[in-house]
């Protein structure tokens, strides 16, 4: 049985960046273990640890060197290695040489092309000490790192500055150097607990002795769990819980080796400000936990975890609330400010802001956005002056001082500054929904005039940053198009909005300035905008050649090309399915040979055998019922309806010669097939399907 030990890998640095440092450490983890494999090393399970200023792989049950490999070269055929006296050619020789081995212990191999020389050995397996050097030297330079950076006076790069290595291979140190820093079998603890070495006799003792000795806890998902329970505990004593914010646990967590929680409390006169200026500060900025009641209320307290034990955690506690204090009186300064004049004054100054050197002021994407939202309006049949209104008012926050302290919180607080001057509740609302949804899996907006306005402002932008030449190239998305698009996209099969997305993009397209009105960008913003969704369909499982077969006829209906992507998904477990996909591509390919050279009707005079007239009657009954069906969107229907279809349609090509010698017999059949193929291109190209 080969012999295994535990591998301990640590590299030290300074503080990590937070947001990274789960992604980092699995990525160190993956790229050792992707190293053993290509080494042919045996292992067990890797264990990551990470903290903000270590990332450790634990590697359980590492073989102690590479099992030997038997190779087998073939060489030159006998006649090449052997000249007419017997005697060996340069060609044997040199061979031999350089596998290694005599010419007398080469074998002779017999093929089918004839007998060629044959050398095989067993190579000794590497031992497993002298291969970890590259091996963890290839892991770190492997990782996702959008930026490195250099230190002292040092060549080498990482994501922060290496201070020191552990790596351990069972009781063996590993003598390396890595990052300008030599290993050894030493950690270290906590920057202020614990700051000198800490040696360690096996990989296996490492965990534990960081925590007894060295104040930090190494594990990830534990540290967080305290962190967890500590937050819920100081939230149940003052009758509070915290938000489920598993991304600021997470951040929380990375910026901690040795947690503590701590209970602090606010001024109660700040709830008078809105809640989500005081979250802002709370989470973002400051990296707090706020507390809410049982109704969601938020409470004058918060909880702040400290990354120190110390022995006087009232001065920590007093350190968090005086740092939140001047953030809250600036907050409660400005928001008192900009209630003074109520948002239909700032109007003006939106064209003072610019949004695009060749597209204008914010005022004229505001004046296109209210356009194209009393177009969108009226043709669902809704009353457009809450809609037009929101978008009036929509980018007026811009200019208040809390956007300015507060950026993220645009569209909210434009929201309560419409209630404060008395608009309708429907128009403070759509403007807090203008921006939804802001991210991947985000709520869309709840109400019309909301949804309207979301969908106007995203088409208007597409349409107008298109028009300028700047559509994303690679990586390059300054203005979020990507985020525009499949956001458009979600509004107008989610909420659902039935409009046609080329007529919005189009209608959206008069509204640009003169010197752009030449550059009609509707065809490519809305082949960028459906090609988005072959994305958004597949992160909801649904297999690629669904999505294919009703993209690829480019619906201008987003909503009802959903309904019929679903409905293909479903159809591909039904029993004709395979059936009825492999007649519709012999159709296809049959008309894709004779494309123009059909007449534009079918003449049942020139029905020479029976299956033609069958088949004219049945799709005839097929074409009265689809248009029944779609409708009412009754689309799994349709599927069945036209898998109706698959007898007569085998009958026929079973029966009829479609190239007959009469071309006008030949035209007419032709027809006939174009005709069924148009139907099934009402809902689908089953052609894309692909059946296993």
């Amino acid at each position: 049985m080969q012999a295994v030990e535990d591998l301990l890998v640590e590299i030290g640095t300074e503080e990590l960046p937070p947001k990274a440092l789960l992604s980092l450490s699995r990525a160190f983890c993956e790229g050792l273990a992707d190293g053993l494999r290509a080494q042919d090393l045996p292992f067990g399970d890797i264990e990551p640890f990470a903290t903000p200023r270590r990332l450790t792989c634990l590697v359980r049950r590492l073989a102690e060197r590479q099992p030997d490999q038997r190779i087998t070269r073939r060489g030159p055929t006998l006649s090449a290695a052997f000249d007419s006296d017997g005697q060996p050619t340069k060609a044997a020789v040199g061979f031999a040489r350089s596998c290694g081995i005599d010419l007398q212990e080469l074998e002779r191999e017999e093929t089918d092309k004839g007998v060629y020389l044959l050398a095989s050995w067993t190579r000794a397996g590497t031992a497993t000490a002298e291969l970890l050097p590259d091996l963890i030297k290839g892991a770190l330079a492997s990782l996702p790192i959008p930026k490195r950076m250099r230190w002292s006076s040092f060549d080498h790069e990482f994501v922060r500055p290496v201070h020191w290595a552990c790596v351990l291979f069972g009781n063996t140190p590993i003598a390396m150097h890595v990052l300008g820093v030599t290993a050894n079998n030493k950690t270290r603890g906590h920057r202020f607990h614990h700051p000198d070495p800490i040696a360690i006799a096996h990989p296996d003792d490492y965990a534990e002795l960081l925590r007894q000795r060295g104040f930090v806890e190494p594990d990830f998902a534990r540290r967080r769990a305290h962190i967890v329970a500590q937050v819920q505990a100081l939230a149940e004593a003052v009758g509070g819980q915290p938000a489920d914010t598993p991304a600021l646990f997470d951040e929380v967590t990375a910026l901690c080796e040795w947690p503590r929680a701590l209970l602090c409390q606010f001024d109660p006169h700040y709830l008078r400000l809105p809640r989500e200026a005081l979250i802002e500060t709370m989470q973002e900025n400051q990296r707090y936990f706020p507390l809410y009641d049982a109704q969601g209320t938020l409470l004058p307290h918060f909880v702040a975890v400290a990354n120190i034990e110390s022995a006087a955690p009232e001065r920590i506690r007093v350190g968090n609330e005086r740092v939140i204090r001047p953030r809250f009186a600036d907050a409660a300064f400005f928001f008192d400010q900009d209630r003074k004049q109520p948002l239909e004054k700032l109007i003006p100054g939106l064209d003072s802001l610019v949004f695009h050197e060749k597209l204008g002021s914010i005022g004229d994407k505001v004046r296109r956005v209210c356009g194209l939202a009393q177009h969108i309006a009226r043709q669902i049949e809704i009353d457009d002056h809450a809609v037009v209104r929101a978008a009036e008012l929509a980018k007026c926050d811009l200019l208040t001082r809390m956007i300015f302290e507060f950026p993220s919180l645009q569209g909210i607080m434009g929201s309560y500054y419409a209630l404060y001057a008395g608009e309708p509740p429907e128009v403070a609302t759509a403007i807090a929904e203008q921006y939804l949804p802001r991210h991947a899996g985000d709520a869309l907006p709840n109400t019309p005039s909301g949804q309207i306005l979301a969908l106007a402002d995203r088409i208007d932008t597409l349409i107008a940053i298109f028009a300028t030449g700047q559509r994303p190239s690679g990586t390059k998305d300054p203005y979020a198009l990507r985020r525009s698009a499949i956001s458009a996209a979600r509004l107008l099969i989610e909420t659902p909005l039935a409009l046609d997305l080329r007529e919005l993009l189009k209608t959206a397209a008069t509204a640009l300035p003169e010197t752009l009105a030449a550059a009609d960008p509707t065809d490519a913003v809305f082949d960028y905008v459906v090609d988005r969704l072959y994305g958004y369909y597949q992160d909801q499982g649904i297999h690629h050649d669904s999505i294919d077969a009703v993209l690829q006829l480019r619906p201008r209906c987003l909503r009802e090309a959903d309904q019929r992507i679903r409905a293909v998904q479903r159809f591909k477990a039904h029993p004709q399915s395979a059936e009825l996909v492999a007649l519709y591509k012999r159709l296809q390919n049959l008309l894709k040979k004779t494309e123009g050279r059909s007449p534009q009707t079918i003449d049942p005079a020139l029905f020479q055998d029976p299956a033609e007239l069958a088949l004219y009657q049945h799709v005839a009954q097929v074409r009265l019922a689809l248009a029944e069906l779609h409708r009412n969107s009754a689309y799994d229907r349709c599927l069945t309806t036209l898998a109706s279809l698959s007898q007569p349609i085998d009958e026929y090509f079973n029966a009829v010669m479609v190239m007959a010698d009469n071309p006008e017999i030949q035209a007419n059949r032709l027809q006939q097939l174009s005709e069924i193929r148009a139907q099934f291109l009402s809902l689908a190209d089953l052609s894309k399907l692909q059946h296993s």
